[in-house]
Formats: C-alpha cells, sequence, structure tokens
C-alpha cells in the first residue's frame, strides 16, 4: 500500500472543492491548478498550494495533461484526482499519470479505454447475464446490411456515437426513409465532436427512464453496488434532477440491476469508483447502457442514503487499500434528491445566461448540502459547464426530501443571471413527478415557459410592502409627490430592485 501525502486536483469549481474537503480530513495536502479566469476561485484559495494553467480556454489550461503532469512533478505530488469531465475519462492521460510514477485516483487505463467506446463495452459484458438493447454490435460499415438489421429490430431505432455522449453524434430514426440521411449527419457530427465517426445502432425504447448504479471495486477483485440513482429529468439528454432510491424500482429490481453492474465492473477488471448506466422501459425491464468511469456529478445522493464518502473511498483504493465492508454491510437510509442549479434561463430553451452573481445566498439547515464553487460577486466564465451549484437534501422519505428540497429552492437566493432553480420547483411539484410516473421526455411532455410566470408570492408581495414602507420613510423629506400615482411608481421601483430568481 502507499499513501497519499499529496494530492493534485486536476479541475475546477464544485468537484475540485468537494475533492480537496475529503483529502484535508484524511491529513492530505492539496494542489489546485486553475486557468487565468479561475484565479479567485474557491478551490484555488482552499487549496494548500495552486498553479496557474494558463488562459481561460480549457484546452489552453485544464486539458494539458502533460503540463499537469510536470507541476505534479515540480510540487512532489503523490497523485492526481481528475475529477470529472476535463480528464477524466481520457486512457492516454491516465497511463501518462501511471508512467510518470504517480497515483491516478481513478480506475486503470485499460478499465477506461474499454468502457470509454460504447461498442468495446457491450462486446465486454456479453460474456456476462446482462441485458442489452438490440442492436448492432461492431461500428456500422455497411449501409445496406445495417437497413437490414434496423428492419429485424423495428422502427424507431437510435444511431449512435461509440465514442460519445451527451446526446453528441445521437440520432433517431424514425422509418427507412429516413435512415442514410441521418447516418450521415451522426456521422458528421461524432467526427466533429469526438474525432471518431465510428457509430451503431440501437432499438429505441419511446418512453425511456435513466437509471444508474453506483459501483465500487478495489485492487483485490472486491466489488460491491450503492444502489441506484433516478436520472430521467433531463434537458438536452443532460441530468437536472436526480434522486436516490429511484420511486419505482423494487428490491428485487434493485438486486437485480446491482448484480448486473457489478457484472460490468467485473467484465473490464474494474477498480475505484463507477457508474454503470441502464435505460429501463415503461415495463420495467431494464438495458446496459454505458459505464462511467469516473466520479459522477450526482454522486451526493448516493453518499446521503448510504453514508459513505465517494471520494475518501477512491483516495483509499487507489492507496492499494480493500474495500471495509461488504455488500451485506450496506442499507439506504431514506432519501436524497439533488438539483443541478445551471446559469440557464428555462424560459429561453435553456440557454447559457453569463453574467455576475449580483446576490447569492444559500440555503440551510437539516439535510441540506450544497456543493459549489462560486461566491457572491463572481463571474460566470463563459469558457466552462454553466453549473453553479449542485443543491441536495436528504430526509427519512421521498415526500420530505422533495418539500426539503422546495423550501431549499425558495430559500436559495441567486440574482443577476438566470438559472434552473425555477424549473426544478415547477418538476418536483408536478403531479408525474410526485407519482413517480416520468420519463426522460418530462421537459418535451411536461414544460413550456409559460408554467414560469413573473408572479410573486404572498410572501414576496408582503416583502415589496414592507420595503416599500421603509422607503416611503426614509425619502418622505426629499419628495413631494403624493398620491396613488406615486405609490404605483415607488412600488415599481422596488419589484425592479427585488430580482427574485424562482
Amino acid at each position: 500500500m502507499r499513501k497519499i501525502q499529496k494530492l493534485l486536483v486536476a479541475n475546477r469549481g464544485e468537484i475540485a472543492l468537494r475533492i480537496m474537503r475529503s483529502a484535508k480530513e484524511l491529513g492530505i495536502k492539496t494542489v489546485a491548478v486553475y486557468s487565468e479566469a479561475d484565479r479567485l476561485s474557491p478551490h484555488v484559495k482552499y487549496a494548500d498550494e495552486a498553479v496557474c494553467l494558463g488562459p481561460p480556454p480549457s484546452s489552453e489550461s485544464y486539458l494539458l495533461g502533460d503540463k499537469i503532469i510536470e507541476v505534479c512533478k515540480d510540487l512532489k505530488v503523490d497523485a492526481i484526482h481528475p475529477g470529472y469531465g476535463f480528464l477524466s475519462e481520457n486512457a492516454v492521460f491516465a497511463k501518462k499519470v501511471t508512467d510518470a510514477g504517480l497515483l491516478f485516483v481513478g480506475p486503470s487505463p485499460e478499465s477506461i479505454e474499454v468502457m470509454g467506446s460504447k461498442l468495446a463495452a457491450k462486446q465486454a459484458v456479453s460474456t456476462y447475464d446482462i441485458p442489452l438493447v438490440p442492436g448492432t454490435e461492431e461500428a456500422i460499415s455497411d449501409i445496406p446490411a445495417a437497413k437490414e438489421r434496423a428492419a429485424e429490430i423495428g422502427y424507431p431505432i437510435l444511431i449512435k456515437a461509440s465514442a460519445g455522449g451527451g446526446g453528441k453524434g445521437m440520432r433517431i430514426v424514425e422509418s427507412e426513409a429516413d435512415f442514410e440521411e441521418q447516418m450521415q449527419r451522426a456521422v458528421s457530427e461524432a467526427q466533429s465532436a469526438f474525432g471518431d465517426g465510428a457509430v451503431f445502432i440501437e432499438k429505441f425504447i419511446t418512453s425511456p427512464r435513466h437509471i444508474e448504479i453506483q459501483v465500487l471495486g478495489d485492487q483485490h477483485g472486491n466489488v460491491v453496488y450503492l444502489f441506484e440513482r433516478e436520472c430521467s429529468i433531463q434537458r438536452r439528454h443532460q441530468k437536472v434532477i436526480e434522486e436516490a432510491p429511484s420511486a419505482v424500482v423494487s428490491p428485487e429490481m434493485r438486486k437485480a440491476m446491482g448484480e448486473a453492474a457489478v457484472g460490468v465492473a467485473k467484465a473490464c477488471n474494474y477498480f475505484g469508483a463507477g457508474t454503470v448506466e441502464f435505460i429501463v422501459d415503461g415495463d420495467l425491464n431494464f438495458y446496459f447502457l454505458e459505464m462511467n468511469t469516473r466520479l459522477q456529478v450526482e454522486h451526493p445522493v448516493t453518499e446521503m442514503i448510504t453514508g459513505k464518502d465517494l471520494v475518501k473511498e477512491q483516495i483509499w483504493i487507489a492507496e492499494g487499500r480493500e474495500l471495509q465492508f461488504a455488500q451485506k454491510d450496506l442499507t439506504i437510509n431514506g432519501h436524497s434528491v439533488e438539483v443541478r442549479v445551471y446559469a440557464e434561463d428555462p424560459k429561453n430553451n435553456f440557454l447559457p445566461d453569463i453574467g455576475k452573481l449580483q446576490t447569492y445566498q444559500r440555503p440551510q439547515g437539516p439535510g441540506i448540502r450544497v456543493d459549489d464553487g462560486f461566491e457572491e460577486g463572481m463571474q460566470i466564465p463563459i469558457y466552462y459547464d454553466p453549473m453553479i451549484s449542485k443543491l441536495i437534501t436528504h430526509a427519512e422519505n421521498r415526500e420530505a426530501a422533495i418539500s426539503r428540497m422546495i423550501r431549499a429552492i425558495d430559500d436559495y437566493q441567486i440574482t443577476g443571471i438566470q438559472t434552473t432553480l425555477s424549473f426544478c420547483r415547477f418538476a418536483l411539484q408536478h403531479e408525474a413527478f410526485v407519482s413517480g410516473d416520468f420519463d426522460t421526455k418530462f421537459v418535451e411532455k411536461y414544460f413550456t415557459p409559460d408554467v414560469l410566470d413573473d408572479s410573486l408570492s404572498d410572501e414576496e408581495e408582503s416583502l415589496i410592502a414592507a420595503l416599500a414602507v421603509e422607503f416611503f420613510e426614509k425619502e418622505k423629506q426629499a419628495t413631494q409627490v403624493s398620491g396613488e400615482s406615486a405609490k404605483s411608481n415607488q412600488n415599481s421601483a422596488w419589484r425592479k430592485r427585488l430580482k427574485i430568481d424562482g
């Protein structure tokens, strides 16, 4: 076993801070790296040491793997934690890290490479009893043969990039007449986004749920699953709301999915924290989708219901320790919900919004956790993912966790930019979500911008009235304006000054 003394976090923002906090509790020194845009970020100030990598674009900073390794050598760093995004699933970088004599706090380069290709992943797990969505097992090269296979599977089908994710290189084909055109678009998009035009086809499940299983494996062959996360509330194939456990997964289904996920991990000799993603149809049949060979954005909900610190587990596994618990030791405690607070305008097709955090006040209280990387007065940079924070609640049951989340959203004060908080509040109160009867088409089925109107609650109206009274008293000696016209103008001024992001 090799004890880590100093850890470099090759990431930014909330995940960098989250990793550093766990490292600090373990007595490990931390090193932050940052771009010029992040010079004043909290993760830079929190670390024991910090090094600027370069200009704001990630290609000139956070993606400079060789430079990051050089920083490690200069500062006598033992290990690198990649967080998520950037270099976290880059097998070449992981190998360079290990070749440099450093510990990579993540899986082996070989596991990353196998699971980084959806086709290679499907081939790897085929020897295990893991349900797979009907489709091609190799990249498509013969269009007529692919058409025949699509006809066998039955339309609609899905064309998917082997190397990608996040909806890029993905096309739904409703009929054979559209096949070739959509194929060309998918290949072109995949080549542009990932440098790899390989695509394959699968049966398109029309009303799917997205449910994933958290796994942990050590370097001694032990693998466990830490139950499921429901991730079906999405926009543009990206998750917005997650919860654990799922409202529709029975104990029997949970066990079957968990054991399938363990099989996926064993298929690539996986160690570290990883997530096996499944697509679930209307009859609750589940199929292997892919494996993410890193920590997930939504890992806090798993931590809340299991009491396990996944970052500490990652560090201990990288050091060569065995897992200190077995499957039988894991239980679900209560319910947890996470919403991702993005700097996006849900009234404008969730387009990113940039600007200054004029007001930024986090919610507090029992069962509330905020993982963020910003402070009041900071600018939201245009160069990176627009996520401001993750807001997580935990309670004794699902209803209580949802109620607590709604209260936390109401208490979260952010002005200066648009955020997804108002959409999340809408979704959490919607009958489909409350009942658990929803899928990845939630936004398409139920959301329109007009549901987020600008009307103020009774509490907000009372606050405006109280502020107006104070305003009147202060301005009484300075103004001669009176009557209903003045009152109307002043109320209007207060509405403008009090920007409330619902």
